[in-house]
């Protein structure tokens, strides 16, 4: 079944993600992204924010009345903000009673524009359960003041409520320390998602915990019998769950210029990377002090790499 939402901002691995639409993992501006990922530094070729999930991490709506029969609501732009049918939705510059929303303004499946959207009379928090009118794009939704329903059913129209990043894009926060602000869609998503322990792939059925810019978030695992440590890859999601897109010279056998599927690893437990990948060690991913231990696990997150 195929969501909007997911993943936003990919990119190399200590250092953003993306929609995923089936198993295609394209940015949330509608491209697709290199993920070949390199934690040690040595030759990232992964590309940052698509300006930036995806997201997603999103995905790309199967109820677009642009090319699909489903039949979406396709609500005309209203005035508001800087009076041209545009807002501000870091300074959430709307009318009162009203918000800044993303929104797609060509009726079809991915966020391109910002418009000024009613706040529901009695409107859910972060994380609550939430509906949209029309579509996961439309704009319109029951999330109260800075936030936004994410991650929506096309066929039921049920999501869950997120919060808009604080600040603004070149200093944005998060009020929760565990949830990252990913930025996606040309900057017209900011959101604040939570952070995942790729040691652990707690994620949802379906997902994959995967490295997104300097952090780790859930995304849709699109592998589909591709994957496994040594597969080629050219998206950071169609590796396996525990597994991520590294650059091609990190792992031994990997002849694809776009990158190769490595794994992670625990550097506080005997390394047995070698057992898997021969030729291949326990690599550190952050450099000492950087890793964000409040929201992971007890492990210390590496990856098996060659050097």
């Amino acid at each position: 079944m195929t969501r909007f939402a997911w993943l936003l901002l990919i990119g190399c691995a200590p250092s953003r993600g993306v929609e995923i639409a089936d198993t295609t993992a394209t940015s949330l501006d509608g491209s697709t992204m290199p993920a070949a990922t390199d934690p040690t530094g040595a030759d990232a070729s992964a590309t940052t924010q698509p300006e930036p999930p995806e997201p997603t991490a999103t995905t790309t709506s199967s109820t677009s009345t642009s090319d699909q029969s489903d039949g979406v609501i396709v609500i005309a732009p209203p005035d508001g903000g800087s009076g041209d049918g545009w807002c501000d939705l870091w300074a959430q510059d709307c009318p009162s009673g009203e918000k800044c929303m993303p929104w797609a303004n060509d009726g079809g499946g991915s966020w391109n524009a910002l418009r000024c959207a009613p706040i529901a009379e009695d409107p859910g928090a972060p994380g609550e359960a939430c509906t949209v009118i029309g579509s996961g794009v439309s704009g319109i939704d029951d999330c109260e003041f800075r936030a936004m329903c994410w991650d929506v059913d096309p066929e039921t129209g049920f999501g869950v409520c997120v919060d808009f990043c604080r600040g603004n894009e070149a200093q944005p926060l998060c009020d929760d320390p565990c949830k990252a602000c990913i930025i996606g869609s040309s900057a017209i998503l900011a959101l604040c998602l939570p952070r995942c322990d790729p040691l652990a792939q707690a994620c949802n059925a379906g997902q994959g915990c995967y490295p997104i810019g300097d952090t780790f978030q859930c995304a849709p695992d699109a592998s589909d019998d591709a994957g496994a440590v040594g597969d080629p890859c050219e998206y950071l999601n169609v590796c396996d769950p525990g597994n991520f897109c590294a650059d091609m010279a990190t792992v031994p056998g990997c002849e694809d210029a776009r990158g190769c599927c490595a794994s992670f690893c625990d550097v506080s437990v005997p390394d047995t990377c070698a057992l898997g990948l021969p030729g291949t060690s326990c690599v550190p991913w952050y450099a000492q002090g950087q890793a964000p231990g409040q929201c992971l696990g007890p492990g210390v997150i590496g990856a098996c790499l060659v050097l």
